[in-house]
């Protein structure tokens, strides 16, 4: 009798001690990259209503620096990694400003006449020669595969690093690892690297940080500015989308990040649009846009 007590309380050990750790592992999650402890953890999974109004699955995580507070949509989903598809074009732009790749946003990238629409879709308005901005705000993939080359995969492993940004796995061949293969960053982790950004925290020139909050704004009025970059990427017959970014208001600054999965084999013509919809509805909610 004693010894199958002694295998009870070890096997509750086990189980009390992977949920304390489970926790654990979360909240330093929260943390990566600031000092200070959040004041509050709010999981409001009534935001999961939006997410189902489109037929996606998906998760939001939120801070709210003026408060010191997390707002997620679920305690587990926004700690799962995916490709970051074109929100890799933050952190991209600011390695390639960084190294000297390119100067500045306007700086005009010559198109060199060549297409992949079967990887990347039909999208003929952004085959053309464009500016950094403007090709940041299209999402035009050839300017930022032009760049990756220029970079080097070692720049990216030392800055990834040093940014502490995703799972940092550059294992995939070719150049364009952020829309295919095994690079992964969750919600959370998006929020967080954008809270260092605009604090300053990265390893980044001021003058090359503010180049990209400028590239970022999407919207300013008298009330808010929102500023945000979406991604889009189809691996493995999964749509995984995201729309991430922050919004400043006179009383502070406000983060997200928004993810999105869906089955191609359900593939929705409101799947692009959606990622905003969603976010703007929760921001809506927290009465930070109107």
């Amino acid at each position: 009798m004693g010894r199958i007590m002694k295998v009870v309380y070890f096997i509750s050990y086990l189980v009390i001690f992977g949920f304390f750790a489970s926790c654990s592992s979360n909240a330093q999650s929260l943390l990566i990259g600031n000092t200070k402890s959040p004041d509050s953890v709010s999981i409001r999974t009534d935001f999961n209503k939006y997410f189902k109004n489109y037929n996606v699955q998906g998760s939001i995580a939120i801070y709210d620096d003026r408060n010191n507070k997390w707002i997620l949509s679920d305690s587990s989903d926004v700690y799962k990694e995916a490709l970051p598809a074109s929100t890799f074009k933050i952190i991209n732009l600011q390695i390639a400003l960084e190294t000297g790749v390119v100067k500045d946003e306007n700086e005009l990238i010559k198109w060199k006449g060549q297409t992949d629409t079967a990887r990347y879709g039909y999208r003929p308005e952004i085959y053309r020669d464009m500016t950094i901005q403007e090709a940041f705000r299209e999402s035009a993939v050839w300017v930022f595969l032009d760049m990756a080359k220029k970079i080097g995969k070692d720049n990216y492993k030392y800055y990834l690093k040093a940014c502490n940004y995703g799972n940092q796995n550059l294992s995939e061949e070719g150049d364009d690892f952020w829309n295919f293969g095994f690079l992964g960053i969750s919600p959370v982790n998006q929020v967080n690297f954008l809270r260092n950004m605009y604090a300053e925290k990265l390893p980044f020139s001021k003058r090359n940080i503010d180049i990209v909050k400028r590239v970022l704004i999407n919207e300013q009025n008298e009330n808010y500015t929102l500023s945000a970059k979406t991604g889009w990427t189809r691996q493995g017959g999964i749509n995984t989308g995201w729309w991430v970014g922050y919004v400043e208001t006179k009383a502070g600054v406000v983060y997200f990040a928004t993810r999105l999965f869906q089955d191609r084999k359900f593939n929705s013509p409101g799947f692009g649009p959606c990622r905003k919809e969603i976010t703007r509805s929760v921001l809506r909610d927290l009465n930070l846009i109107y």
